[in-house]
């Protein structure tokens, strides 16, 4: 199996390749990506590329058909990743995050390419007022150009000509430990204030909710939509990705790190600008036609690894949150020091 992985060295791209390589250690895998976040390794002894046969240093702006040709299956998380930066770059997350990925599927089906996983995000809920978890089929409300890029997507997708089969993965926030770590995500900065300055500072009242999924877990969730029957869901399907168990409150969360990390003081603040972000999400469709793939790992757990990998480390950084762990702090810089044009090309 050929498989390419578009945005391979972001958060989620070097835990899956190197669960693809584990689980088709047979394939011919290949990653494309930009190299915005190469360097934000969180052990710099060990590239995690190195388990891929090749490494494309492109835009995905730039694929063209003939790079497509071959694939069995191409997996699409290149994205701008979260909110602080879909609102800073606004019209390159459109252009990044639905124009490319609309553009890469569609040559994909030029080329033959039998399978397409799109990486969605259960932000397209927005807020959910009456309290019901979402399913598939319930109304969105994105609240952010990052959701809105991703809804638009799925829009996209489903109208595409062709055999191909397609997946959008919906999938709660990401958490847990990688090669790449982020800590602008909610239970990984928790943990890491919590080891670095002994507090779980909670910027929001706490009530939101927010489903979660390790990393790993979003793997094994790719890992289906590569090779699932077209039987099982139909040609394109939106689907959410993750499971019941791990759809909590930002002070659960919170509270959670706090008992793990008895160090660690909670705060939570007492007059928080506001958060409508917040949605219960149900996951039974996935448990439904996806029964072997299942998410596996705990909350606990989860902490746990963290913790131990910051401790093992030594990070102390109390002012992480203005650290090159945080993606939007690389963005920046690189267009500070012009490095990077304003749409996040190479500058002339």
């Amino acid at each position: 199996m050929r498989i390419l992985i578009t945005g391979n060295m972001g958060y989620i791209g070097p835990v899956l390749a190197q669960h693809l390589r584990k689980r088709f250690p047979d394939s011919f895998l290949v990653g494309v990506d930009r190299g915005w976040f190469a360097s934000c390794l969180s052990d710099p002894s060990r590239l995690p590329e190195a388990v891929l046969d090749q490494q494309w240093f492109k835009d995905v702006r730039d694929l063209t058909v003939d790079d497509l040709k071959g694939f069995d299956a191409v997996v699409a998380l290149a994205a701008i990743s979260n909110d602080a930066m879909g609102k800073r770059f606004e019209l390159v997350t459109d252009e990044i995050n639905c124009k490319a990925v609309l553009s890469t599927a569609k040559l994909a089906s030029e080329a033959g390419v039998d399978r397409f996983v799109f990486a969605s995000s259960c932000s397209i809920y927005g807020a959910a007022a009456d309290g019901q978890p979402r399913t598939e089929s319930s109304q969105v409300a994105p609240l952010t150009a990052y959701a809105h890029s991703k809804i638009d997507t799925e829009k996209g997708l489903a109208q595409l000509e062709g055999d191909m089969t397609v997946t959008a993965l919906r999938f709660a926030t990401a958490c847990g430990a990688s090669p790449r770590l982020r800590l602008d995500l909610v239970l990984n900065d928790f943990v890491a204030g919590a080891v670095a300055s002994n507090t779980v500072d909670v910027l929001s009242d706490g009530t939101p909710w927010r489903p979660l999924i390790h990393v790993r877990d979003m793997c094994r969730a790719i890992e289906w939509a590569i090779v699932r029957d077209k039987e099982a869901g139909g040609q394109f399907l939106k689907i959410n990705a993750g499971s019941e168990r791990w759809n909590v409150q930002v002070r659960d969360l919170a509270n959670a790190v706090g008992k793990m990390i008895p160090s660690a003081k909670v705060t939570i603040a007492t007059s928080p600008p506001a958060d409508n972000r917040s949605y219960r999400v149900d996951f039974s469709l996935f448990e439904k036609l996806a029964p072997d793939h299942q998410p596996l790992e705990t909350l606990e757990g989860t902490i746990a690894e963290l913790r131990d990998n910051f401790v093992k480390a030594g990070f102390n950084d109390a002012n992480f949150r203005q650290s090159n762990f945080i993606r939007l702090k690389i963005l920046n810089g690189l267009c500070d020091e012009g490095v990077l044009a304003p749409d996040l090309r190479l500058a002339a």
